[in-house]
């Protein structure tokens, strides 16, 4: 088939996250099964305007600042460039509405949408123009297929008045040769929290530097470490000062990704105290490095986090709660040894080869039933 896909940013741009990962790892194993693979995007200081990576052709125009203006007018040239057989939409921050230009097979991704969170992330302007640019997703996108990587995105889109019938769930995979117990790297000597992803103010990790400074009145000698950058960075690093925390909380910045897995492999217990997320993909990478996880029990991540068996939920923005939830894993041996071994196994469980599978024939389905579903 040929595909044109259209999503904000690459994996290659800076300001990538977990839902550029999901594409990438979708579409570079749909191109290795022979299919011809277009990526839309936006382009980024020093980034090429067209290049090849992992089999995936991309084409980036604009900036993440006016992608969105800019995309229609990229996305019209490219559809009279040859014949396509389906489009997919990564809808991740604002929507391209990709219906009105065109009326081939279209697969809708959503790894989540913000609705008010938004508010938390940026300035008020900004965030309403976000939020309502969500707001006609039902009516633009109505017949379509979506395909949504937990239960929680599927409540939220049925709740907004998409049909359950047209909402697919296959759930994000790990590169299982990559990520794994390691039985010659041992555990930090020290009890050790990590926290891995974008430093973003949504991610809440204020909150877990003020939860871990109320567990080191218990664990005096615990570590924290912080894996990742982020335009929240600065604000991060103040405020662990601000606590007292010197000493005691390592930024490391970027790291690559045999450093990321050692590190995850190496740590205690890993925290993700997100506002809201679409799954949690740091999660089941810390599981399959033999590390629980602890996770405020929002949307996405109490998908990705199976509660006493794999880590433990915390009422979201609950500072005590989350820094007795680290002394219950940090402390005892034995609870921490279940938890490491039910995660080990819950992780067995996610593959991007075969997310890929069953996302490539979800396309192949879409392509047969034609561009609509007029039912």
């Amino acid at each position: 088939m040929k595909i044109l896909a259209i999503n904000w940013e690459d994996l290659k741009n800076p300001q990538a996250g977990g839902a550029e990962v999901h594409l990438q790892e979708i579409l570079k194993r749909i191109a290795r099964m022979g299919h011809q693979v277009t990526l839309l995007c936006s382009s980024f200081p020093g980034a090429k305007p067209t290049e090849e990576s992992d089999g995936i052709r991309i084409i980036r125009e604009g900036s993440r600042y006016n992608f969105n203006l800019v995309a229609p007018f990229a996305f019209k040239s490219l559809l009279k460039e040859q014949k396509w057989d389906i489009v997919i939409e990564d809808i991740n921050k604002i929507p391209f509405y990709t219906p009105l230009y065109h009326r081939l097979p279209l697969l809708v991704v959503i790894p989540h949408l913000f609705a008010d969170t938004v508010f938390k992330e940026i300035n008020f302007i900004l965030g309403l123009y976000i939020y309502l640019s969500e707001k006609p997703i039902p009516n633009i996108y109505k017949g379509f297929k979506f395909m949504v990587i937990s239960e929680s995105t599927k409540e939220d889109l049925i709740k907004r008045g998409i049909r359950k019938d047209d909402i697919f769930v296959i759930k994000c995979g790990i590169d299982q040769a990559l990520y794994g117990v390691d039985p010659q790297i041992e555990k930090y000597s020290t009890p050790t929290v990590i926290y891995l992803g974008r430093l973003k103010k949504y991610k809440s990790i204020d909150h877990l530097l003020a939860g871990f400074s109320l567990l080191l009145d218990k664990i005096p000698q615990a570590r924290l470490v912080i894996v990742g950058e982020g335009d929240y960075k600065g604000h991060l690093m103040d405020f662990a000062k601000r606590l007292n925390l010197e000493g005691r909380v390592e930024f490391t910045g970027y790291v690559d990704k045999c450093e990321k897995v050692k590190r995850l492999q190496k740590s205690w217990v890993a925290v993700c105290p997100s506002l809201k997320e679409g799954w949690g993909l740091t999660n089941i990478e810390a599981n399959a490095c033999g590390t629980p996880v602890i996770a405020s029990n929002v949307p996405g991540l109490r998908d990705s986090v199976i509660d006493g068996k794999t880590g433990l939920l915390f009422e979201y923005g609950n500072v005590q709660e989350l820094s007795e939830c680290m002394l219950k894993i940090l402390s005892d041996t034995e609870y921490r040894e279940n938890l490491i071994r039910g995660g080990v196994s819950w992780a067995k469980g996610f593959s991007w080869d075969e997310t890929a599978t069953k996302t490539l024939e979800l396309m192949e389905n879409i392509v047969k039933e034609g561009s609509r579903d007029t039912r």
